[in-house]
């Protein structure tokens, strides 16, 4: 019996950005390569800044560290003490918005792309990202579009969240259930 099998020469990049879109896309990697992509201690105002002119929405006290990479900026809404940590990726074709006094953690990376692997041609499927208030997203872990995370949640390290989570509660082990309440003092 013979089974279908993919075939990437179909795929067609279905991430459609306009001329204008292509030519911000350009300026953002040279400005993220030199502002955001480096060990070089640029003060937060400047790279806040930066997104914003690039079309991101940006509240207030947003500390932005070192090596935080971000796919399309003008797709990105962080809200007022937002902490993104070293080396966070946010690889947002599609919307992110990040609620108020949240902390991103190291290396944590959001991903509203993905693949439909039951399609030969392994078509680009892309959903948004939802981070409400108070979430504490930790080291490593990742965060799958079409997800969100509920207020003042906590995932651990490493952590992978595939569905969306409750409010309050802690995640870890990967497992991604609840594990405990958090209780906030």
């Amino acid at each position: 019996m013979n089974k279908p099998t993919s075939d990437l020469s179909l795929f067609t990049h279905q991430l459609h950005l306009s001329l204008g879109d292509k030519l911000k896309y350009a300026c953002w990697l040279i400005l993220s390569n030199l502002f955001f992509l480096t060990n070089i201690p640029y003060p937060n105002f400047l790279k806040v800044l930066l997104l914003r002119m690039m079309g991101a929405q940006v509240g207030h006290g947003v500390v932005i560290k070192p090596w935080v990479k971000i796919k399309l900026p003008w797709k990105l809404s962080l809200g007022n003490q937002v902490w993104l940590g070293e080396a966070c990726w946010i690889d947002n074709i599609s919307e992110v918005r990040i609620g108020n006094d949240v902390c991103i953690s190291q290396g944590a990376l959001l991903l509203t792309g993905n693949h439909d692997y039951a399609k030969r041609s392994f078509d680009l499927m892309s959903k948004p990202i939802e981070i409400e208030d108070g979430v504490w997203i930790g080291a490593k872990s990742t965060i799958v579009g079409g997800v969100t995370l509920k207020s003042h949640c906590v995932t651990g390290v490493g952590v992978i969240i595939l569905r969306d989570t409750e409010a309050y509660q802690v995640y870890s082990l990967n497992a991604n259930i609840q594990v405990k309440e958090r209780v906030i003092k």
